[in-house]
Parts: C-alpha cells; sequence; structure tokens
C-alpha cells in the first residue's frame, strides 16, 4: 500500500501529509512533483494536499487544474484509482472536472482556523469503511474558501447517489446552522464522485493522525484507505 502526495508550488500541507502516512500511520509514501507527467505503478492512493497552489492567483485550484501531473491524476482516477483532496486539493478536484460544484469564500469573508465535527453520511465508500455509523470525527479546518456550492439539481444527484460522505455537525451529531463555518450548503463537508474513488474534503485530517496533536480521527480515513485497498 503506497500513497502519492502531489507538491504544487505553495503546497503547505503536503508534508504534514507525508508525515501522518509515513510515520504516524507506517504507510510507504512518497512526493509527486507537479510537473512529473506520469504516476508510478505502485501507487494506490493520490493525496492533493492543502495549501495555496500557485498563491491562490486567479482562484484557488484554478491554476493547479492545468499543472502536468493533474492530467495524470484524472486519468488515474478514471481507471478507479482513489484520489483524496484536502482543502486546496478539495478546490483543485472541482476545478479539474473530477468532483461537481465549486468552493466559495466563507460567508464571514474570515479565514477560519479550529476544529469541527463531522457527521459521517456513509461509510460504504473506500475512505469511510472503518468508521462506524453514528461515529462523529473531530477534525480541524483552515481556511477561507470552504463554502460549497452547487446547483439544485447537483446537490439532488449528490443525495440521492450517497456522494456527500461529510456533514458539519453538533458535537452529538446534529447537522445545524450553527455547526456550520462556512456556509456550505447543505452543510457540506466532503463528497465523492460516483464512482466513489475521489473523496474531497476541506478538514486536515492529517492533522488529527497524531494523540500529540490532540486527536486521531483523522487517521480513520487514511487506514480505510488501506483497508479497502488490501
Amino acid at each position: 500500500m503506497k500513497f502519492g502526495i502531489v507538491v504544487f508550488p505553495g503546497s503547505n500541507c503536503d508534508h504534514d501529509a507525508y508525515f501522518a502516512l509515513k510515520h504516524n500511520l507506517g504507510f510507504e509514501t512518497q512526493f509527486l512533483w507537479h510537473k512529473d507527467t506520469n504516476i508510478p505503478s505502485d501507487i494506490k492512493c493520490i493525496v492533493l494536499p492543502g495549501g495555496f497552489s500557485y498563491g491562490d492567483y486567479l482562484r484557488t485550484g484554478a491554476i493547479a487544474r492545468f499543472s502536468p501531473i493533474m492530467k495524470e491524476v484524472v486519468r488515474f482516477a478514471n481507471n478507479g484509482g482513489l484520489v483524496i483532496g484536502i482543502c486546496n486539493g478539495f478546490q483543485i478536484l472541482t476545478e479539474s472536472g473530477l468532483l461537481p460544484g465549486a468552493l466559495l469564500k466563507n460567508t464571514s469573508l474570515r479565514f477560519i482556523c479550529r476544529d469541527v465535527f463531522l457527521k459521517t453520511l456513509n461509510t460504504n465508500t473506500p475512505f469511510t469503511s472503518l468508521i462506524e455509523k453514528d461515529r462523529i470525527l473531530k477534525i480541524p479546518i483552515a481556511h477561507f474558501e470552504g463554502n460549497y456550492f452547487a446547483d439544485d439539481d447537483t446537490l439532488k444527484e449528490l443525495e440521492d447517489n450517497g456522494q456527500i460522505v461529510f456533514q458539519y455537525s453538533t458535537p452529538d451529531g446534529e447537522v445545524t446552522q450553527e455547526a456550520n463555518p462556512n456556509g456550505s450548503l447543505k452543510n457540506i463537508a466532503g463528497i465523492t464522485n460516483k464512482d466513489k474513488n475521489v473523496l474531497g474534503m476541506m478538514p486536515h485530517p492529517e492533522r488529527y493522525c497524531d494523540p500529540i496533536l490532540g486527536g486521531i480521527d483523522g487517521s480513520l480515513i487514511f487506514k480505510s484507505i488501506a483497508n479497502f485497498l488490501k
């Protein structure tokens, strides 16, 4: 089981993801440079990390979408490979067309960095296979543009297909407006594509894989991936 972490100019959570996967969880892990034009055959899951790819110029993820490696990431995903985009990585996935919708500025128009609680709606995905039904995860967010938006037809499709995986909730699992940190429609914190092999989420699971940092709930997502692929 080997993870590949794409590094774009401006990525700032690539080393966080590497440390969590390799040192906290013990998985084989390697960096993939944004100018690479192939993905090693032993890579089983690609991580698009958080950060400010290309300085968030134009709009978040819009330039990274054209990095040479993204053609290979799209090909990898279309062939059934697992891809997880975290924060800026989620934004890149929407820009590249691997996931529907868009990420807008937070309704507060402020950068938000704090712990949030997530309700897992679908535990039958490669990314949630080890998460018990009704378990509430505590995972940090750190973003200015995490407000998920899609038109009504897309939202209905996401709901009907079980593609909404994580929603912002209270610690007790209530999905309320007060629990929504950024204004995302339907409190959406993470979604998959129709085939469930691509996940985009705004919270940072890699930051909660070590007890010394305050929690290990994020490790369940990466362990679920490994469990699915073994």
